[in-house]
């Protein structure tokens, strides 16, 4: 069996930086075990399993090296891209996918993909015991919301400056740490560790600025924040808060195209 391939930088417009996924596009749903093996195999930090569409929605799903997660933004740009660009779906349609997540959508913006996600209104509260410690960081607020816990700092600087420690975060949640973004155009800076879902760290992250839109949108004072992720790759978003719902917009490239044997 061939399967075409594709691996996509996403939340970028130039080849090797944002956030890479591969994207498989599939003939017919395939079994969990085997998608994860070909996840584990690509290594990177989601592959996404696209399906034909039914009644003009395509199956989607996501995988990290070890684990099904429920919601993957840069994954969906990409597989978005990987329909247009493959002429699987006419350029200018707007894209419908059956998710875990429940259904989301794929639309053109400009030069942009934009995504309409569903919101993940977190709440501020106390840390898990160890956590800061394994993070490394000194917050001025922490927020949860389930699988993830939201730290912010005072500064951009100290964003950057993180270095955890992954073998201790492994035993917590997902970690996004923000600030105030240093310099313009951008108003927010994150990052994102995930060790316990097999991501040491994840270069951009369209499900964590879910969390992030609610966060900061009262305290910038608008609903439309311009986000960078500063992982060494490094990637750019447009987010916009809207009701229950937060629109990520970004570019997407493609660096590889083939067949996967298997």
């Amino acid at each position: 069996m061939t399967v075409p391939l594709l691996q996509i930088d996403a939340f970028t417009d130039r080849p090797f930086s944002g956030n890479p996924a591969a994207v498989a596009l599939l003939q017919e749903p395939a079994e969990a075990a085997w998608m994860q093996a070909v996840a584990a195999e690509m290594n990177l930090a989601e592959t996404a399993f696209v399906t034909p569409a039914v009644d003009g929605v395509h199956g989607l799903r996501w995988f990290t090296p070890t684990v099904e997660v429920d919601l993957c933004g840069h994954a969906t740009l990409a597989s978005a891209h990987a329909l247009w660009s493959t002429g699987r779906a006419a350029t200018g349609d707007v894209l419908r996918f059956a998710t875990r997540s429940g259904e989301l959508r794929a639309a053109p913006d400009g030069d942009r993909i934009a995504l309409d996600l569903p919101i993940n209104r977190p709440t501020e509260g106390a840390a898990p015991p160890g956590f800061l410690e394994a993070l490394g960081a000194s917050p001025l607020r922490v927020a949860l919301s389930p699988g993830w816990v939201l730290v912010e700092v005072a500064t951009e600087t100290e964003v950057r400056s993180l270095a955890p420690n992954f073998k201790a975060l492994g035993a917590h949640p997902v970690a996004i740490v923000t600030a105030p973004a240093a310099h313009a155009p951008f108003d927010i800076a994150s990052r994102v560790f995930g060790p316990s879902v097999g991501i040491d760290e994840d270069p951009v992250t369209g499900s964590a600025h879910c969390i992030l839109a609610p966060w900061w949108a009262p305290r910038l004072g608008r609903n439309e924040i311009r986000a960078r992720q500063v992982s060494a790759r490094g990637g750019d978003l447009h987010v916009r808060l809207d009701g229950d719902r937060v629109s990520v917009a970004g570019n997407a490239v493609t660096v590889l195209e083939g067949e996967l044997i298997a």
